[in-house]
């Protein structure tokens, strides 16, 4: 485990001092695993993208998911270079380039959300099953309050 750097007592018992170390750990554990199957975190966050929305442009990737889109054309190219995403011209607007997820793609995705979930299994081992329910609960109420009204 990494060493945090020195914190006082008082910062150590904020919760936004504790929820920012367990979310460095969290992305260190779920980064490492990706890498076993070569992948870094945002390729793996555009891969579940693409899965999840189908064909898709580059442009709308990018909105979606607050990517820059010179960024997401570098992460678009990677993920096609290894066959895990197709490119073709967009049948709507021919201007653009529809992304789509390939059978590669597919089961490349399947074996790196296997490796993550074993990353966040690890992160919360120390808690129960019901201790885990009740973190996730808590932590997408926090969430929830920063996101705009519906």
């Amino acid at each position: 485990m990494t060493e945090a750097p020195y914190a006082p007592s008082r910062i150590r018992a904020l919760p936004s001092w504790l929820l920012g170390r367990a979310a460095a750990r969290g992305h260190r554990l779920v980064a490492e695993a990706l890498a076993r199957e070569g992948l870094r975190m945002m390729h793996h966050a555009v891969l579940s993208a693409v899965a999840e929305l189908g064909p898709v442009s580059q442009a709308d990737l990018s909105r979606t998911l607050g990517i820059d889109p010179k960024d997401m054309v570098a992460v678009v190219n990677d993920l096609q270079q290894r066959q895990l995403v197709t490119r073709t011209p967009d049948p709507a607007d021919r201007r653009k380039n529809a992304v789509t997820i390939s059978a590669e793609g597919t089961r490349c995705l399947r074996r790196t959300q296997e490796l993550g979930d074993e990353a966040n299994d690890e992160l919360t081992a120390a808690l129960s099953p019901a201790e885990r329910e009740q973190l996730l609960g808590l932590l997408r109420r926090i969430v929830q309050a920063d996101e705009p009204s519906h």
